[in-house]
């Protein structure tokens, strides 16, 4: 994502222990680079803003809540999204950069999956778009290995004891997505019902997908 050249601080309600953080060197220097272009003409801010428009509105969460919503609807297709993702994705057209290998992995009743990215920030772009700026912080990445329960409670998520958590570290060479529960109380819904329900955090990990009744306040 662009951010503007100034310093910025970030911090994350869930982890409010840890101190903001400063603007990276990378940002710092992405930054600087994109107002070195724009102030030479050789690339505009609109243009900057339609790449970000295209990764915010058109490649993003909605992807992979459609896959998760057929694989709840079809059993065939679930079977072999879990047995064959990137033969499924690729005719699906979720395939490229930042998804040249993706797996997908399954909730049930005794194991709940988490994805996190321990290196930097790896991410299945063609089917939930732009990874979340608290999976790129480190007290993600460091804390979701070694004490996953306890940030599953920061992200409002309890799970059972007898609940098995585990947690899966994307890479360069494969990213993971995870195929939560479908929860009761949606038997009725079309398909594209269900994919109006399904959340970019639920295909983390860190959250649980809610039924219609339970997301209206």
């Amino acid at each position: 994502m662009v951010e503007h050249t100034h310093t910025n601080h970030k911090v994350d309600p869930r982890f409010p222990h840890h101190h903001a953080r400063p603007q990276s060197f990378w940002e710092a220097r992405a930054n600087a680079i994109a107002s070195l272009l724009i102030e030479k003409g050789h690339i505009s801010t609109d243009a900057i803003d339609r790449i970000v428009q295209h990764y915010e509105h058109e490649l993003g969460p909605m992807h992979g809540a459609k896959v998760v919503a057929k694989a709840w609807t079809d059993p065939v297709f679930k079977q072999r999204l879990l047995e064959e993702p990137e033969t499924v994705l690729k005719e699906l057209g979720y395939y490229g950069l930042q998804g040249e290998i993706i797996r997908v992995v399954e909730n049930t009743d005794t194991v709940h999956n988490m994805v996190v990215c321990t290196l930097c920030s790896c991410y299945p772009w063609p089917l939930l778009g732009l990874p979340p700026s608290w999976f790129k912080e480190p007290a993600y990445r460091s804390r979701a290995v070694k004490e996953p329960r306890k940030v599953l409670h920061e992200f409002g998520l309890d799970l059972p004891e007898s609940v098995e958590i585990q947690v899966w570290d994307s890479s360069s060479e494969v990213r993971f997505m995870v195929l939560p529960q479908r929860p009761a109380g949606t038997e009725g819904m079309t398909e594209e019902e269900l994919a109006q329900i399904i959340t970019r955090d639920a295909m983390i990990g860190v959250a649980e997908v809610e039924p219609p009744a339970a997301t209206v306040r």
